[in-house]
């Protein structure tokens, strides 16, 4: 059986698993409370469930109110204890100085264009973004006069600049790219941002931990927390985090007037992922680019979009700005295949699920051709494409599975001839 450990380079692997080593030791002590003096402490903080709030009178409960840019107990739907650990975890993490959390990584993407955006003027969106939040923008975001422009993820200043407009109030990014995986330049779009206006929002989901949002120019910091944080395919939750009280107002705000809070059990189980996060992604990220280089290889393979490797656009913005890598990754197939033939091929596979999300410890595999929606060209159109999740199985086994279903592929290709 191939071990694929064996094609990485080392001084690459510790390239790729360097930040989540060094992030590990941070997240043990996040959240928590420590013990004083004679008094003990749960490890785990308790998940307090409640919605209503009871004071010692009107005044008291008046003064909360005033409270809710911090972290004031005032009603259950505007956040418990918890939830407020944990937002204070997530905008460490980030490099921030507060955090909102939302029932969902969509609700993390949406929020910022409620906070921020207003009918008439214009938001400038990577072609790469989210599908759901591509959804938003079309479905919701239109219906309400916002101007809607997308710019390829490849995009020079520039370009960049033909596209921006005296009423441009956001730009959006999602680096890598959703499915396609193109690192973006944030710093330039952070330049541009400063110079216009705008404000810049980032979806650093993949990189959370290994990219700082913050320090590249970004405004506001999207996450699902879904994803790596919970880590178990168990919860479904997102964040918000920002760096400037001029953006935290209007966001707090926002989340409070459109009811987007996570319930405390969501958080409580997030709060608990995130412990392992980093030795689970340091593994998980190592077999990735191990199962990676090993694709790269086989004839059936067009092109690997994986950041730490040169074959995925922008990969000089990830050495540039990333301190590691993440355990999710997109194939492009040769033309010859068809989508019928990736399919047939992911059908037959064993070890990897097939299903939307990725981040737990379990591999995942999704055909991603058809599923794409793009306005400028993109890597993901010169073939059948897939989206690869690397859980925390043997890196041999998940390279079997796949062997096996290639050469089933090919074979069948041979079989039949070209479509």
């Amino acid at each position: 059986m191939t071990d694929p450990m064996a094609l990485v380079p080392a001084d690459l692997l510790e390239r790729v698993v360097r930040g989540w080593r060094e992030l590990s030791p941070r997240l043990v002590p996040l959240g928590r409370d420590t013990p004083q003096g004679a008094k003990g402490v749960f490890v785990n903080p308790p998940a307090d469930r409640g919605s209503t709030v009871l004071f010692s009178s009107v005044g008291a409960m008046e003064q909360a109110g005033q409270g809710r840019y911090g972290d004031e107990l005032i009603y259950g739907a505007m956040g418990t204890p918890i939830g407020h650990r944990l937002e204070q975890a997530i905008a460490t993490i980030e490099g921030g100085t507060h955090a909102q959390l939302v029932p969902s990584g969509l609700a993390a993407c949406a929020l910022p264009f409620l906070a921020y955006a207003q009918a008439g003027e214009h938001c400038l969106l990577s072609d790469s973004v989210y599908g759901p939040t591509r959804r938003f923008a079309e479905k919701v975001l239109r219906r309400f006069g916002v101007e809607i422009t997308y710019f390829p993820p490849t995009a020079t200043e520039a370009e960049l600049r033909g596209l921006i407009q005296p009423n441009t109030r956001i730009i959006f990014a999602e680096s890598p790219g959703s499915h396609s995986f193109e690192v973006q330049d944030v710093p330039m779009l952070g330049r541009l941002a400063a110079e216009t206006g705008a404000r810049l929002i980032v979806d650093n989901t993949w990189g959370i931990g290994l990219f700082s949002p913050f320090a590249h120019g970004a405004h506001v910091s999207v996450q699902a927390l879904t994803k790596y944080p919970s880590g178990h395919s168990d919860t479904i939750i997102g964040a918000v985090t920002v760096a400037r009280e001029a953006d935290w107002r209007p966001l707090r705000d926002a989340a409070i007037q459109a009811g987007q809070v996570a319930g405390p059990d969501d958080c409580a189980l997030t709060l608990r992922g995130l412990r392992t996060m980093g030795v689970r992604q340091a593994q998980q990220a190592a077999t990735a680019l191990a199962v990676a280089l090993w694709l790269q290889g086989r004839p059936e393979v067009a092109r690997v979009l994986h950041p730490a490797l040169p074959s995925c656009p922008g990969h000089e913005y990830w050495q540039r700005d990333f301190t590691g890598a993440s355990s999710l990754f997109g194939v492009v197939f040769d033309a010859a295949f068809t989508t019928d033939d990736m399919v047939a091929m992911i059908d037959g596979l064993s070890l990897f699920g097939i299903g939307a999300s990725w981040g737990g410890y379990e591999s995942l595999i999704l055909p991603t051709t058809g599923g794409i929606s793009r306005q400028c060209p993109s890597v993901t159109q010169a073939g059948p494409t897939c989206r690869l999740h690397i859980g925390l199985e043997a890196g041999e086994a998940l390279v079997a599975d796949l062997a096996r279903g290639l050469d089933g592929m090919s074979a069948a290709r041979h079989r039949h001839g070209p479509a």
